[in-house]
């Protein structure tokens, strides 16, 4: 499994909204300046999560981009399903039907059902939340006189 660039820029533009959550909506043009992403390239991300209800739009002179729930809710299984699909190993997987096309049921089946299940739980374990507060203690711990 690779994450595409989509998906990545995704999980930054997310924890962007996050850190800058309570101080009013967000422009995609600051989000692109900070991140070194392009505005293009935001805008189809952005899209993808407002249509999922991750992300609220807000409209006006000082209107922008704001997290629609609160940063301990949304993991990154969420975004990510968002940008990428199905996150399956195989694409049997890919629905609760498990439906196969082989002629001979596969031996590894259990394999593939068994990584899937890491990724969701690893993936779905990790709020945007929870990777701010561990760079906020590593940060903290790496100083220098």
């Amino acid at each position: 499994m690779k994450i595409s660039t989509k998906g990545l820029y995704a999980v930054r533009l997310m924890l962007y909204l996050a850190e800058h959550d309570g101080g009013g909506p967000v422009s995609l043009k600051e989000v692109s300046e900070s991140l070194g992403i392009s505005k293009k390239y935001l805008e189809q991300i952005v899209s993808n999560v407002v249509t999922a209800k991750l992300v609220r739009s807000v409209r006006g002179a000082a209107g922008g981009y704001q997290l629609a729930k609160p940063a301990s809710v949304i993991t990154v299984l969420d975004v990510l399903r968002v940008t990428e699909g199905s996150l399956a190993p195989a694409s049997c997987l890919e629905d609760d039907t498990f439906d196969c096309n082989m002629p001979v049921p596969c031996m590894e089946l259990g394999v593939w059902r068994g990584l899937y299940k890491v990724i969701n739980e690893y993936l779905g374990g990790i709020t945007l939340q929870s990777i701010i507060d561990e760079h906020s203690a590593v940060a903290a711990d790496s100083y220098s006189i």
